[in-house]
Order: C-alpha cells, then sequence, then structure tokens
C-alpha cells in the first residue's frame, strides 16, 4: 500500500527546514509541505497560549491541505501545544522536544544536561519534564537565548557578533559542567558550528532534528503511511509557504537548504 499524501512541517520561519532537511534525506520519496509563520516571529517571545493558538491555526490549514502526518517543529510551539493538538485532530502529529530529551539522556556521561532555548520553552519547563521522564537523576540546566532566532532570521549565522552573543549564553553552561547540550530550537543547528567551537569538543550537541526524522519514519510505517512510488526515480516534492515575505523566505530558505526554493503565501498555496 501507498500513501501519496504530503508530511506537513511547520515552525515560527525558517529553523523547521532543519527538521524538513533530515525528514527529505531519511524519506526521500516523500512529499512534504511546510509552513514557516514568518509573520509572527519569534515564537520564544510570546505567550504560551498565543502560540498554542498559532499552533491550532496552522494545523488546521495543513489538515485542509490533506496532510497524514504533521511534525510541530519548533519547540516553544511543541511544548506549548503538542499535547493538546495530540487530543484534537485526527492526524498524528509529532513534536521535538522528547526526541532531542532522549538522545541527551543516552548522550550524557557526568549527568549534567544543558538546554539553549527560547525565551518560551525555558518557562514552559517542557525539557526538564521530558528529561525527568526518562532519568530522574539527570540533573537539567536551561539557558534562554532571546537574542539567537532574531539573529538567524537575518542572515546572521556566523562572525563576531554571533561569537560574542552565543559566549555569554553558555558561560553558565559551561561553569555548571554540562556535557551534553541540547539545541532546544530549530533555528539553532544554523549556528551550530559557532555552539561547537564555544563549546570545547568535550561537550556533546545535541539536535533533535535526526531523531524527529526517525519518529516520522516510525510512525508512518507502523500506519502504513509511507508513500511507496512505483519508480525509484520519482522522489518527492516539497512545498513552501509562508505567512510574511515569500520572497525573503525562500533566499533565507534556499541558502540554508543548499537549493533554490520558492515559497507561496498561504492564499496563493489554497
Amino acid at each position: 500500500m501507498s500513501d501519496p499524501r504530503p508530511i506537513g512541517v511547520f515552525d515560527s520561519g525558517v529553523g523547521g527546514l532543519t527538521v524538513l532537511s533530515e525528514i527529505r534525506d531519511r524519506l526521500p520519496y516523500e512529499h512534504t509541505v511546510y509552513f514557516g509563520d514568518t509573520a509572527r516571529v519569534p515564537y520564544g517571545v510570546r505567550d504560551l497560549a498565543e502560540v498554542r493558538w498559532f499552533a491550532f491555526e496552522i494545523i488546521r490549514y495543513l489538515v485542509d491541505m490533506d496532510v497524514k502526518l504533521v511534525v510541530i517543529a519548533c519547540n516553544t510551539a511543541t511544548a506549548a501545544a503538542l499535547k493538546a493538538t495530540q487530543r484534537t485532530f485526527d492526524v498524528p502529529i509529532i513534536g521535538v522536544i522528547e526526541p532531542g530529551a532522549r538522545a541527551a539522556v543516552l548522550e550524557t556521561r557526568n549527568r549534567r544536561v544543558g538546554v539553549l532555548a527560547t525565551q518560551g520553552t525555558v518557562r514552559s519547563g517542557a525539557y526538564r519534564r521530558a528529561v525527568a521522564s526518562l532519568d530522574a537523576g539527570i540533573e537539567v540546566y536551561e539557558q534562554a537565548c532571546p537574542e539567537f532566532v532574531p539573529l538567524i532570521e537575518r542572515g546572521i549565522v556566523g562572525g563576531p557578533e554571533l561569537e560574542g552573543v552565543t559566549r555569554g549564553y553558555l558561560l553558565p553552561l559551561k561553569q555548571r559542567g554540562t556535557d551534553a547540550v541540547i539545541l532546544g530550537c530549530t533555528h539553532y543547528p544554523l549556528i551550530s558550528a559557532t555552539i561547537n567551537r564555544v563549546l570545547g569538543p568535550e561537550v556533546r550537541l545535541i539536535s533533535s532534528a535526526g531523531q524527529t526524522a526517525l519518529e516520522v519514519a516510525r510512525v508512518l510505517s507502523r500506519r502504513g503511511f509511507l508513500r511507496r512510488p512505483k519508480r525509484p526515480e520519482d522522489k518527492g516534492r516539497s512545498t513552501y509557504i509562508c505567512s510574511a515575505d515569500p520572497e525573503e523566505f525562500a533566499i533565507l530558505g534556499s541558502r540554508f537548504l543548499g537549493e533554490e526554493i520558492r515559497a507561496d503565501s498561504p492564499a496563493a498555496a489554497l
């Protein structure tokens, strides 16, 4: 059996493209629809109830596009809305927090885990709860990084300005001796080279994107939802939609994905 319906992926901006890229690498025959809520980025400084409303709005839109699964490729939206949306919609919905927490529990040696995240994700305590549910003895230190997403959305993914901001955020985690640090926002893998350099080689940096892609593959396989084309060259197609500035999104998204993309507004995509 083959299910040709697309996978829906959404984030507040371009950061979720890191998750989309992992999904496409692992499931090259799947069609995907990516929604970047660029009109309301960043989510991390907003009230969680407001983010929950945004998530419901976007998932309804994706469900109307007949997606077979939704990935909330945003840590803040996962913390705010995962359980509520799973209870509401019939389509399977996967978040990015539990896969990252699971990987950190496996990787830490001294049982001290750091989390770099938006203010909203830190306020929610979602990573602390997720790690504790797997190993209550692990200490979790969370660090809000409010300047990261605006810098990344402006295309600043390296250089002295980013390095200065990064050193300020990472100092508390280094002082606490964390040996595994979760990138608790899907934007952050785009600046992982700088974060790695500041943390040093002894610290394991964990992105939940790859683990989330594995979970997507498992869920689709278990439900018989995988797309199985008749010809091996019939790879999946990706559609990109954003709530504001499609041209700017396409420029930035093309840079991050390493290929030229085109983005539509929600009205144009209908």
